[in-house]
Protein backbone atom coordinates (compact mmCIF):
# COMPACT_ATOMS: atom_id res chain seq x y z
CA UNK A 1 0.00 0.00 0.00
CA UNK A 2 1.28 3.38 -0.95
CA UNK A 3 1.08 5.38 2.37
CA UNK A 4 0.61 9.00 0.51
CA UNK A 5 3.66 10.44 2.80
CA UNK A 6 6.74 10.34 0.42
CA UNK A 7 8.58 13.61 0.52
CA UNK A 8 7.09 14.65 3.92
CA UNK A 9 9.00 14.99 7.22
CA UNK A 10 8.87 13.64 10.95
CA UNK A 11 10.62 13.94 14.07
CA UNK A 12 11.12 10.62 15.63
CA UNK A 13 12.04 10.58 19.61
CA UNK A 14 14.29 7.79 20.77
CA UNK A 15 14.61 6.23 17.41
CA UNK A 16 17.85 4.77 17.86
CA UNK A 17 16.60 0.91 18.77
CA UNK A 18 13.01 -0.57 19.88
CA UNK A 19 9.59 0.88 19.32
CA UNK A 20 11.10 4.23 18.27
CA UNK A 21 13.51 2.69 15.70
CA UNK A 22 10.90 0.53 14.04
CA UNK A 23 8.59 3.54 13.66
CA UNK A 24 11.64 5.25 12.12
CA UNK A 25 12.34 2.38 9.64
CA UNK A 26 8.87 2.30 8.81
CA UNK A 27 8.39 5.82 8.00
CA UNK A 28 11.58 5.77 6.33
CA UNK A 29 10.42 2.71 3.58
CA UNK A 30 7.46 5.23 3.21
CA UNK A 31 10.06 7.96 1.74
CA UNK A 32 9.48 10.05 4.61
CA UNK A 33 12.67 12.19 5.63
CA UNK A 34 13.56 12.25 9.07
CA UNK A 35 14.85 13.89 12.21
CA UNK A 36 15.54 11.19 14.35
CA UNK A 37 16.79 11.69 17.93
CA UNK A 38 18.09 9.77 21.35
CA UNK A 39 20.40 10.34 24.04
CA UNK A 40 23.52 8.42 22.72
CA UNK A 41 25.08 10.00 20.02
CA UNK A 42 26.68 6.85 18.40
CA UNK A 43 23.92 4.07 18.52
CA UNK A 44 21.79 7.19 16.76
CA UNK A 45 24.40 7.61 13.84
CA UNK A 46 24.21 3.97 13.47
CA UNK A 47 20.56 4.28 13.44
CA UNK A 48 20.94 7.17 11.14
CA UNK A 49 22.94 5.47 8.67
CA UNK A 50 20.87 2.40 8.24
CA UNK A 51 17.86 4.32 7.40
CA UNK A 52 19.74 6.14 4.79
CA UNK A 53 19.32 3.52 2.74
CA UNK A 54 15.86 4.24 2.01
CA UNK A 55 16.93 7.04 -0.39
CA UNK A 56 15.68 9.18 2.61
CA UNK A 57 17.20 12.50 4.33
CA UNK A 58 17.69 11.41 8.40
CA UNK A 59 19.09 14.13 10.56
CA UNK A 60 20.22 13.23 13.99
CA UNK A 61 19.89 15.17 17.32
CA UNK A 62 21.61 13.90 19.95
CA UNK A 63 19.72 15.11 23.13
CA UNK A 64 17.45 14.47 26.15
CA UNK A 65 14.25 15.60 24.76
CA UNK A 66 12.82 15.29 28.33
CA UNK A 67 14.62 18.65 29.00
CA UNK A 68 13.82 22.24 27.74
CA UNK A 69 17.40 22.43 26.10
CA UNK A 70 16.79 19.02 24.25
CA UNK A 71 13.65 19.77 23.20
CA UNK A 72 14.60 22.98 22.11
CA UNK A 73 17.81 21.70 19.94
CA UNK A 74 15.10 18.72 18.22
CA UNK A 75 12.84 21.60 17.16
CA UNK A 76 15.67 23.64 15.97
CA UNK A 77 16.11 20.88 13.67
CA UNK A 78 13.21 20.92 12.40
CA UNK A 79 10.79 23.32 13.31
CA UNK A 80 7.76 22.61 11.24
CA UNK A 81 7.59 18.57 10.63
CA UNK A 82 4.52 16.99 8.92
CA UNK A 83 4.81 13.97 11.52
CA UNK A 84 5.81 13.58 15.12
CA UNK A 85 6.36 10.58 16.91
CA UNK A 86 6.55 11.04 20.27
CA UNK A 87 8.08 8.10 22.30
CA UNK A 88 10.36 8.49 26.10
CA UNK A 89 11.59 5.42 28.17
CA UNK A 90 9.18 4.50 30.93
CA UNK A 91 9.63 5.20 34.28
CA UNK A 92 10.72 2.32 36.90
CA UNK A 93 8.50 -0.54 38.59
CA UNK A 94 7.73 -0.36 41.94
CA UNK A 95 5.22 0.46 44.78
CA UNK A 96 3.03 3.27 45.29
CA UNK A 97 5.00 3.64 48.54
CA UNK A 98 8.53 3.74 47.12
CA UNK A 99 7.58 7.40 45.28
CA UNK A 100 8.23 10.92 46.71
CA UNK A 101 7.65 13.71 44.83
CA UNK A 102 11.08 13.87 42.66
CA UNK A 103 10.37 10.43 41.20
CA UNK A 104 6.14 11.83 40.53
CA UNK A 105 8.20 14.82 38.47
CA UNK A 106 10.70 12.85 36.66
CA UNK A 107 7.56 10.60 35.24
CA UNK A 108 5.41 13.27 34.46
CA UNK A 109 8.09 15.20 32.84
CA UNK A 110 9.08 12.45 30.41
CA UNK A 111 5.75 10.68 29.92
CA UNK A 112 3.66 13.32 30.17
CA UNK A 113 4.31 17.09 29.25
CA UNK A 114 7.44 16.51 27.15
CA UNK A 115 5.30 14.66 24.16
CA UNK A 116 2.86 17.38 25.01
CA UNK A 117 4.98 20.32 24.97
CA UNK A 118 6.23 18.78 21.37
CA UNK A 119 2.85 18.54 20.29
CA UNK A 120 2.17 21.88 20.82
CA UNK A 121 5.13 23.43 19.52
CA UNK A 122 4.37 22.03 16.05
CA UNK A 123 0.80 21.65 16.26
CA UNK A 124 0.37 25.82 14.63
CA UNK A 125 2.43 24.76 12.16
CA UNK A 126 0.59 21.80 10.90
CA UNK A 127 -2.87 23.62 11.70
CA UNK A 128 -1.26 26.11 8.93
CA UNK A 129 -0.23 24.01 6.60
CA UNK A 130 -3.95 22.06 6.57
CA UNK A 131 -2.10 18.50 7.55
CA UNK A 132 -0.40 16.48 10.09
CA UNK A 133 -0.30 13.44 12.30
CA UNK A 134 0.83 13.08 16.29
CA UNK A 135 2.05 9.27 17.19
CA UNK A 136 2.86 9.02 20.94
CA UNK A 137 4.04 5.73 22.17
CA UNK A 138 2.58 5.47 25.55
CA UNK A 139 1.64 1.88 26.97
CA UNK A 140 -0.73 -0.74 27.65
CA UNK A 141 -1.35 0.19 31.14
CA UNK A 142 -3.29 2.86 29.90
CA UNK A 143 -5.99 0.54 29.07
CA UNK A 144 -4.91 -2.03 31.66
CA UNK A 145 -2.97 -0.24 35.05
CA UNK A 146 -0.33 -2.51 36.08
CA UNK A 147 -0.04 -2.24 39.63
CA UNK A 148 3.64 -1.87 39.61
CA UNK A 149 4.04 0.73 36.66
CA UNK A 150 2.15 3.08 39.12
CA UNK A 151 4.17 6.09 37.71
CA UNK A 152 3.84 5.49 34.22
CA UNK A 153 0.17 4.53 34.92
CA UNK A 154 -0.89 7.95 36.15
CA UNK A 155 1.98 10.07 33.81
CA UNK A 156 0.47 8.47 30.66
CA UNK A 157 -2.80 8.69 31.63
CA UNK A 158 -2.56 12.54 32.01
CA UNK A 159 -1.25 12.31 28.17
CA UNK A 160 -4.02 10.24 27.38
CA UNK A 161 -6.61 13.21 28.66
CA UNK A 162 -5.10 15.79 26.78
CA UNK A 163 -5.02 13.67 23.40
CA UNK A 164 -8.60 13.28 23.59
CA UNK A 165 -9.55 16.99 24.16
CA UNK A 166 -6.65 18.25 21.76
CA UNK A 167 -7.24 15.51 19.15
CA UNK A 168 -10.94 16.62 18.46
CA UNK A 169 -9.92 20.14 18.27
CA UNK A 170 -7.32 20.13 16.05
CA UNK A 171 -8.79 17.07 13.67
CA UNK A 172 -10.99 19.99 11.38
CA UNK A 173 -7.66 21.07 9.92
CA UNK A 174 -6.54 17.95 9.09
CA UNK A 175 -4.00 17.14 11.67
CA UNK A 176 -4.63 13.90 13.53
CA UNK A 177 -3.42 12.73 16.84
CA UNK A 178 -3.49 9.51 18.49
CA UNK A 179 -1.47 7.16 21.13
CA UNK A 180 -0.21 3.39 20.23
CA UNK A 181 0.08 1.31 23.38
CA UNK A 182 2.61 -1.37 23.08
CA UNK A 183 2.45 -4.27 25.18
CA UNK A 184 5.49 -6.89 25.32
CA UNK A 185 7.71 -6.18 22.80
CA UNK A 186 10.50 -7.89 21.77
CA UNK A 187 13.04 -5.10 22.76
CA UNK A 188 15.93 -4.73 25.18
CA UNK A 189 13.36 -3.56 27.74
CA UNK A 190 11.74 -7.20 27.41
CA UNK A 191 15.19 -8.72 27.95
CA UNK A 192 15.91 -6.54 31.10
CA UNK A 193 12.93 -7.66 32.23
CA UNK A 194 13.25 -11.45 31.59
CA UNK A 195 16.48 -11.70 33.32
CA UNK A 196 14.99 -9.75 36.25
CA UNK A 197 12.06 -12.11 36.06
CA UNK A 198 14.62 -14.90 36.45
CA UNK A 199 16.76 -14.25 39.00
CA UNK A 200 13.60 -13.20 41.22
CA UNK A 201 12.19 -17.06 40.40
CA UNK A 202 15.63 -18.65 40.04
CA UNK A 203 15.06 -20.08 36.98
CA UNK A 204 16.76 -19.64 33.38
CA UNK A 205 16.15 -16.81 31.11
CA UNK A 206 14.68 -19.04 28.48
CA UNK A 207 12.28 -20.24 31.15
CA UNK A 208 11.46 -16.69 32.22
CA UNK A 209 11.01 -15.69 28.38
CA UNK A 210 8.64 -18.63 27.97
CA UNK A 211 6.80 -17.66 31.35
CA UNK A 212 6.08 -14.38 29.89
CA UNK A 213 5.19 -15.45 26.51
CA UNK A 214 2.55 -17.84 28.10
CA UNK A 215 0.75 -14.75 29.48
CA UNK A 216 -0.14 -13.31 26.14
CA UNK A 217 -3.05 -14.69 23.83
CA UNK A 218 -0.72 -14.62 20.36
CA UNK A 219 1.68 -16.50 22.38
CA UNK A 220 4.71 -14.13 21.68
CA UNK A 221 6.44 -11.20 21.27
CA UNK A 222 5.39 -7.91 19.37
CA UNK A 223 8.16 -6.95 16.88
CA UNK A 224 9.76 -3.24 16.32
CA UNK A 225 8.68 -3.98 12.48
CA UNK A 226 5.08 -4.79 13.02
CA UNK A 227 4.83 -1.95 15.51
CA UNK A 228 6.29 0.25 13.22
CA UNK A 229 4.17 -0.75 10.09
CA UNK A 230 1.35 0.25 12.71
CA UNK A 231 2.82 3.47 13.41
CA UNK A 232 3.32 4.59 9.74
CA UNK A 233 -0.12 3.83 8.78
CA UNK A 234 -1.50 6.05 11.70
CA UNK A 235 0.74 8.56 9.77
CA UNK A 236 -0.61 7.97 6.02
CA UNK A 237 -3.19 9.68 4.29
CA UNK A 238 -5.50 6.87 4.92
CA UNK A 239 -5.59 7.70 8.45
CA UNK A 240 -7.30 10.86 8.35
CA UNK A 241 -10.70 9.81 10.32
CA UNK A 242 -8.68 7.91 13.27
CA UNK A 243 -8.69 10.70 15.67
CA UNK A 244 -7.76 10.75 19.51
CA UNK A 245 -7.94 6.59 20.06
CA UNK A 246 -5.79 4.34 22.07
CA UNK A 247 -4.72 1.63 19.85
CA UNK A 248 -3.63 -1.43 21.63
CA UNK A 249 -0.80 -3.49 20.03
CA UNK A 250 -0.49 -5.79 22.59
CA UNK A 251 -1.36 -9.84 21.65
CA UNK A 252 -4.65 -9.77 22.98
CA UNK A 253 -2.63 -9.64 26.73
CA UNK A 254 -4.83 -6.50 28.12
CA UNK A 255 -7.94 -7.93 29.23
CA UNK A 256 -10.23 -5.29 28.38
CA UNK A 257 -13.85 -5.04 26.26
CA UNK A 258 -13.46 -1.41 25.13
Amino acid sequence: MDLGIRGRTAIVCAASKGLGRGCAEALAAAGVNLVVNARTPGPLEATAQALRAHGVTVTTVAADVTTDDGRAALLAACPAPDILVNNAGGPPPGLWSDWGREAWQAAIEANMLTPILLATAVLPGMIERGWGRVVNITSQSVKGPIAQLGLSNAARAGLTGFVAGTSRQVARHGVTINNLLPGSHATDRIAALEENLARSLNISREQASEKRKAEIPAGRYGTPAEFGAMCAFLCSQHAGFIVGQNILLDGGQTNVTL
